[in-house]
């Protein structure tokens, strides 16, 4: 029987410098500008993550005051102190980190945060996995979800939520290997607490079949809105509903009108101006969303997407 291949990534870092605890903090959290200073504790740091591209469980002590601002926009995070604590997202929605209470960091825009002399842990999520979980829990599309990090989670949530923490803890944090199902499951797990958890709203609407699909193509199109952000191809599709490539154009033809690519394509133009809506200028630009859905030509792109929804995907991201 070979050997598991263990897949998880662990970082390690401690120290009593403060231009050291300063960049690395900032690499940690893909961050930029933090001011480290000393407090009445003499001072000092240390810093643990273990996890993989999907889903990371880090712990830090700090003995001093960091000052900075987080884009954490390209995952999503929970956060709670056991010791210390400070103000997330200063001058907007703040939050006191307290003892015993988690937090999730605010997922639409960067924040600024203020804390100090914490032990502190913190879980991430990869943003596509979550908002697939999502998508699955609420039966909608996968599109950005906007929690409400003001709103503290129900008392019998948290319940749900510590006891999948503790599960994930006990595989991704244990002695032995880690193959990647197993890690993929205990993401998933923790996922679902987390959504069942702490308040929020997604920005999809429900994933559209027409009415016309039935069986195997309604089965394809709801697997092509599930995996768009994928480099599926049609022989994915038809080999997923246990059709050939022959029989599944055939089949869109008839029930649709349109061909496999075409409704995939559509599906992903969709995901584009949901997040251009989503966005605000400076967040973010046309470009970036384009290549991330797959659209590399940009004026290709942009006439398609006229074509498409009556306006440019510059006017989309500026409304």
């Amino acid at each position: 029987m070979s050997a598991v291949h263990d897949v998880r990534e662990v970082s390690n870092a401690s120290g009593d410098d403060l231009d050291a605890a300063r960049a690395m903090f900032e690499a940690a959290y893909g961050a930029s500008g933090f001011v480290p200073e000393r407090t009445e504790r003499r001072f000092g740091y240390r810093f643990r993550a273990v996890g993989d591209a999907t889903f990371t469980l880090d712990a830090k002590r700090f003995d001093g005051r960091m000052v900075g601002e987080v884009d954490a926009t390209s995952h999503y995070f929970v956060t709670w102190v056991s010791d210390g604590g400070g103000l997330m997202d200063i001058g907007r929605d703040a939050v006191a980190l307290a003892a015993g209470r988690p937090v999730v960091f605010p997922s639409e825009r960067p924040f600024r945060f203020d804390l100090a002399n914490v032990r502190q842990n913190v879980v991430q999520f990869d943003r596509r996995m979550l908002e697939k979980v999502a998508a699955e829990l609420h039966g909608v599309e996968p599109a950005p979800i906007v929690f409400d990090h003001a709103d503290a989670p129900a008392r019998e949530s948290m319940r749900l939520w510590n006891g999948a923490l503790r599960d994930a803890a006990g595989v991704v944090l244990g002695s032995a290997p880690v193959s990647a199902l197993a890690m993929a499951e205990a993401a998933r797990r923790t996922a679902f607490a987390m959504l069942r958890t702490f308040p929020h709203t997604t920005l999809a609407l429900s994933a559209p079949v027409p009415v016309t699909a039935t069986g195997r193509i309604k089965r394809a199109i709801e697997y092509m809105h599930a995996h768009a952000d994928t480099a599926i191809s049609t022989t994915d599709v038809a080999a997923h509903v246990g059709l050939s490539v022959r029989g599944l154009q055939q089949g869109f033809q008839r029930h649709v009108g349109i061909s496999p690519n075409a409704m995939l394509r559509g599906i992903r133009f969709d995901r584009v101006r949901a997040e251009l809506r989503h966005h605000a200028v400076g967040e973010t630009t046309v470009s970036a969303v384009a290549l991330e859905w797959g659209f590399a030509h940009a004026g290709r792109f942009s006439a398609a997407y006229a074509r498409r929804f009556g306006e440019l995907p510059s006017a989309t991201l500026r409304n």
